[in-house]
């Protein structure tokens, strides 16, 4: 058995590289031969370490550490599960702490886990009971991926299963391994010149939460009765707190120190020591204490080691403490309680017998909870893991289930909606008023209920198509051009809106009157469509046309023999095949020389134009430049979108961020198209793959629809989701939506029709034989 190991590392100095090391030296049979890369004997097991590297440091890591990450170089990530994959690894153990990866709230360890084609085992070292929604969102994610979730604590399962919604099946307690390291009291008292004192001891990385001047305001009262007592304050201060406030709560501890005139009873040593040497001081500690200021820590690996090599210990009642110091294993003060502490602390220093029967207590549950025991059990559920691994079957189409999507809803909508119109912005879910409203969401939200109208009859919908024709007629100038944008006291903002938002009005009055729910409605939109039909001509910006060519195949639809619309189609057709003819090149088939925004939209207006003017050549250029978009964006299975931020230019580097919900809608819209156009059923598939983009496979492994509100988060930024919930990205999510059932309708009417021409023939067949 293989094992792939993701954590931090030594020499890095952090408590979960140690963990990290230890864990692999108490599975890995032969760490020198399975590092060095050759074959161990039967039954045993190898492994090898990638390292996560924090803010671009660099390590001179162990010969077992065959990959790194840097925590924020997304790229990173995705090499190193391709490393994995490629190494002939069996499962993949992952230490989880949200501050040991990039992105917000470590998401970019998301993808990475995605992309792994072996089992993975999660270890959580930190469980937040009341996480921000990103918390939650990127545990749940990861919990769910995982094939098995280790915790330390039996407190850690109950947040879990009540909080993230995980699946306890998934869940198995495996306790903080303990290195199997004694020292004699004496003797480690004798080496670091101790005999004389009584030795209190705290140790780890030193930040706010540890709660150290508890302990020191503590002090006073016990020293007047044991002037022998020295307190050692063990550790360096974390390196994230270096970074934000450098030594800030160091030199506040030792000016409370000196203001207690505590300088010869308070030590601090300020370094990060190795086990060896660290279990010595706690030899050498007569009682370990954990203060702790409030109850959030879920595990804590120094309380683990305290206990697991038998010392006395007096704790805060935080989760871990709570559990571990159970059963008389050690002795608890309240939170922030000095003189508490005190009072305890003068108790047990007075009673010899019952320390010795506290770290007696302790000893005995340390030796269950050492390294080597702890090891046996993870390869347990390793080889579990591998015996249960189920076949991976291939070349099934994925098809989404519709009893098990979300619940179309207008509910969002309706919230983004006045007497108006749309608002074009939102803050979260709430409206962002100031911003008022623009033609090209207006236009998006009359496609949209017209299209919801016209597959469930939905008079929510209806009730809302007036007011977003009514706001594309009042934004009409008269000449037939659009203004765009209008502020909330109804005053206008522009005097002609761009080519883009032009189009867009034209596509959705187009789909009005080849779709119309009523003929008041269909004649509304003809009267708006005609008068702006004479600028037709005029668009020169690439999408401006794409847009108007999807408007008017629409009102071709209704309208076929309109010869002078069925013109203006093929003039602009013939521009956009112009752009592709003009920039295209081998191995760049595309229409300018950069891929932008609303990339999709171009393939799809040219099926159209192919299906309805019935041009070969058009059709030709579609799916060329169709395949060469699929080919950049669905080449790992699922949809990664051109990015905003710096999009896609030739020669050039892909944008991964700002990923926005207008362009998975266009690539839906083009996929079903050229099904229509071709048949051909891997572009249904691949239409199903893009829509799953919005509920989470996607770059970072993250759902933009919100459940709560029915709203579409804004976009996949490189931090995570952009929250706010405009009317742009709803509306994209709700077309899509709507197109993901229009084409599972239309796929069941296509198999109905042939698998009645099926029976037909069977029964003609079964008739001739009973006849002859």
């Amino acid at each position: 058995m293989k094992i792939a190991y993701i954590g931090t590392y030594p020499p890095r100095e952090c408590g979960i590289a140690t963990f990290t090391q230890n864990l692999y030296r108490s599975m890995v049979s032969n760490p020198d031969v399975a590092s060095n890369g050759h074959t161990p004997k039967n039954g045993a097991i190898e492994g090898f370490i990638v390292a996560m590297n924090d803010h671009d440091q660099n390590y001179t890591y162990p010969q077992e550490v065959k990959k790194t990450i840097r925590q924020e170089h997304q790229q990173d990530y995705l090499e190193a599960a391709k490393f994995i994959n490629n190494s002939g690894a069996d499962v993949c153990i992952l230490q989880h702490e949200f501050g040991i990866f990039g992105g917000q709230n470590g998401l970019y360890i998301l993808p990475l886990i995605h992309r792994l084609q072996i089992p993975l085992v999660i270890t959580l070292h930190t469980i937040v009971k009341n996480p921000s929604y990103n918390e939650r969102l990127v545990l749940r994610k990861i919990c769910k991926m995982a094939h098995k979730v280790v915790v330390m604590s039996h407190k850690a399962v109950e947040f879990l299963t009540d909080i993230y919604d995980t699946d306890s099946e998934k869940i198995s307690f495996i306790g903080h391994g303990v290195p199997e390291i004694q020292f004699d009291k004496d003797q480690s008292k004798k080496e670091f010149k101790l005999q004389q004192n009584k030795v209190l001891l705290t140790f780890g990385i030193l930040s706010r939460n540890k709660g150290i001047e508890t302990v020191i305001k503590s002090l006073p009262a016990v020293i007047k009765e044991n002037p022998d007592l020295l307190y050692i304050v063990l550790g360096k201060t974390h390196p994230n707190v270096i970074r934000d406030s450098g030594e800030e709560y160091r030199n506040y501890l030792q000016a409370l120190v000196k203001t207690f005139s505590l300088q010869n009873h308070v030590r601090f040593i300020n370094e990060f020591i190795d086990q060896r040497e660290l279990f010595r001081y706690l030899a050498a500690s007569d009682i370990y204490v954990t203060p702790y200021l409030n109850e959030a820590q879920i595990t804590s690996g120094t309380l683990s080691y305290a206990v697991g090599v038998g010392a006395a210990v007096i704790s805060t009642p935080y989760w871990h403490a709570s559990e571990l110091l159970d059963e008389g294993r050690g002795r608890f003060f309240n939170f922030n309680d000095s003189e508490g502490l005190s009072k305890i602390l003068l108790n047990l220093l007075d009673s010899p017998d019952e320390l010795k029967k506290i770290r007696q207590k302790a000893y005995e549950y340390g030796k269950t909870t050492t390294w080597p025991k702890s090891g046996v059990k993870y390869i347990t559920l390793a080889k579990q893991l591998i015996a249960d691994r189920p076949a991976v079957s291939a070349g099934a189409e994925a098809l989404i289930d519709p009893q098990l999507l979300p619940s179309f809803s207008l509910n969002h909508i309706k919230r983004l909606t006045d007497d108006t119109g749309i608002i074009q912005h939102a803050r979260y879910s709430i409206p962002y008023l100031k911003e008022g409203y623009c033609l090209d969401d207006n236009a998006r939200a009359l496609l949209m209920v017209v299209m919801a109208y016209k597959q469930n009859k939905d008079l929510a919908a209806l009730n809302l198509a007036p007011v977003y024709l009514s706001y594309i007629h009042y934004m009409q100038n008269d000449d037939g051009t659009f203004r765009n944008f209008l502020n909330f006291e109804r005053n206008f903002l522009d005097e002609t809106g761009s080519e883009d938002s032009f189009g867009r009005a034209i596509w959705a009055l187009g789909y009005l009157i080849g779709n119309p729910p009523n003929d008041s409605y269909r004649q509304t939109g003809k009267l708006i469509f005609l008068d702006a039909s004479p600028h037709f001509k005029h668009i020169k910006s690439i999408r401006g046309i794409a847009n108007t060519m999807l408007g008017i195949s629409y009102f071709l639809k209704d309208d076929p023999t309109n010869e002078n619309i069925t013109n203006e189609l093929r003039d602009l057709a013939g521009k956009l095949v112009g752009h592709y003819e003009n920039n295209s090149s081998p191995g760049w088939n595309w229409f300018e020389q950069l891929l932008a925004y609303d990339n999709g939209l171009l393939p799809l207006a040219l099926l159209h134009a192919a299906e309805i003017l019935d041009d070969k050549k058009i059709g030709r250029i579609a799916l060329e430049s169709m395949n060469f978009l699929t080919g950049l964006t669905l080449k790992d299975g699922y949809l990664s979108i051109i990015g905003n931020e710096n999009w896609y230019k030739k020669n050039g580097q892909k944008s991964m961020f700002a990923q926005q919900p207008v362009d998975a809608m266009a690539m839906i819209l083009m996929f079903h198209q050229a099904y229509r156009y071709t048949r051909n059923k891997e572009y249904r598939t691949k239409l199903y793959s893009c829509f799953m983009w919005f509920l989470g496979q996607n770059d970072l492994r993250m759902s933009l629809y919100d459940i709560e509100t029915t709203g579409c988060f804004d976009g996949l930024e490189s931090y995570g989701v952009n929250r706010n919930q405009g009317a742009e990205s709803t509306l994209a999510y709700l077309i899509s939506h709507l197109m993901v059932l229009q084409t599972f309708k239309e796929n069941e009417k296509t198999e109905s029709k042939s698998n009645a021409y099926k029976t037909r023939m069977r029964a003609n067949y079964v008739n001739k034989e009973i006849s002859e």
